[in-house]
């Protein structure tokens, strides 16, 4: 899954950047409550697709399913669902077409190959993590990808670091040590303490990885492709997709996984057909969660994006509890709250931002009447 961004994290939903200005043009034409409906869409689509791929990912695990190649193909392996939004915008695709001209074919191939090899990588690390740890822990520390994104934007995308956003970092920090020395009572069957730990460095490395992506995909697209259309973000997410499940497939068959596919079909322990079907449904849910991605990210912004995103792994937990009944003790609890005050920091700091934004717009339209009604005056 990838994540990029399409507006200043201090703007206006309605306001455009200068490198994005005809691009957006008919998100300047929505009336405020079409914005907004855009918006809970494509957050239902993010929050559901995201929290049902991860209970399916851990269902597939407790079923007998011990591929973590196999888990790692169906995170991206549905990629051609994401061709359905790209038709629906012809318009949108025609001036990303126009757009791609400037860049030279061998190096959009050679950008597209690198990130999703980095995708495939990071898709591997969260296999692993799932592989040794309860959805509830897995999805907490996935938490941390915020504050990891709040200090790559910083340092590589001069992202500003407010005080309360110094306050989400330090908060989910401290979260997902909680997690650390946790007893790990919960874990799934079958993995030692070590395997527990190799989980949660592996989960917490890929968040990092993750958050790291998306700067470098920002700087991507700020400084390669410039521009910020529907469909190229639709089309990076596309391309980069089918890299990393290309890498995916290699991994697959070098690793020699791929002789007890048959075996675990034939061992799942709701069936062989409830295999294929779980598999099926969470390379659907993982494109969902994609669509919902991409929407806001186009809409609103990569940050804004993110933190829905570390809303539904904080939704993850509770939903653990009710289908495969991992227990919520004291620790899972407080790094949970943690991990929701580090969230609602990060909202609060969005919202002074967009107050901001609005201020400045209103005193420049101001000024801009004020000026143009300055003859008629003196006249």
């Amino acid at each position: 899954m990838t994540d990029l961004p399409t507006m200043t994290d201090n703007e206006d939903p309605s306001v455009v950047n200068n490198g994005a200005q005809s691009s957006l043009s008919q998100l300047t034409k929505l009336k405020r409550w079409q914005w907004w409906t855009l918006v809970v869409i494509n957050i239902c689509f993010l929050l559901i697709g995201q929290v049902v791929a991860v209970i399916l990912g851990r269902f597939y695990y407790d079923q007998g399913g011990n591929s973590t190649w196999l888990a790692t193909l169906i995170q991206t392996i549905g990629f051609p669902i994401l061709f359905i939004p790209y038709f629906l915008f012809p318009s949108s695709k025609k001036s990303s077409n126009t757009s791609s001209t400037s860049v030279s074919l061998p190096v959009l191939f050679l950008i597209y190959l690198v990130i999703g090899v980095l995708i495939a990588g990071d898709n591997m690390l969260y296999s692993v993590g799932l592989l040794y740890l309860s959805a509830s822990t897995y999805s907490l520390i996935c938490a941390t990808q915020l504050a990891f994104n709040a200090i790559f934007s910083y340092f590589i995308n001069s992202q500003k670091f407010t005080a309360l956003i110094f306050n989400s970092v330090v908060v989910l920090t401290l979260s997902a040590s909680l997690l650390a020395i946790n007893d790990d009572s919960d874990k799934p069957n079958g993995v030692t303490s070590r395997k527990y730990v190799l989980g949660f460095v592996a989960t917490l490395s890929a968040s990092a990885l993750y958050a790291f992506l998306l700067s470098i995909m920002q700087v991507t697209f700020q400084k390669v492709l410039k521009k910020e259309t529907f469909s190229v973000v639709l089309e990076l997410q596309i391309y980069t997709s089918f890299f990393a499940t290309c890498v995916s497939l290699v991994g697959l068959f070098a690793s020699g996984e791929w002789r007890t596919l048959g075996g675990e079909m034939g061992g799942f322990g709701k069936g062989g057909a409830a295999y294929v079907m779980t598999l099926v449904w969470t390379a659907v849910a993982w494109q969902v969660c994609s669509v919902g991605v991409v929407g806001l990210i186009f809409v609103v912004s990569s940050l804004f994006s993110n933190v829905i995103s570390t809303l539904s792994l904080a939704l993850t937990p509770l939903a653990a509890v009710v289908v495969f009944h991992d227990e919520m003790n004291g620790v899972k609890v407080i790094a949970m709250l943690m991990g929701l005050w580090g969230f609602s920091t990060y909202i609060y700091q969005n919202y002074l931002d967009d107050e901001k934004a609005k201020r400045i717009s209103a005193d420049a339209t101001g000024a801009v009447l004020s000026e143009a009604s300055t003859p008629l005056l003196l006249e």
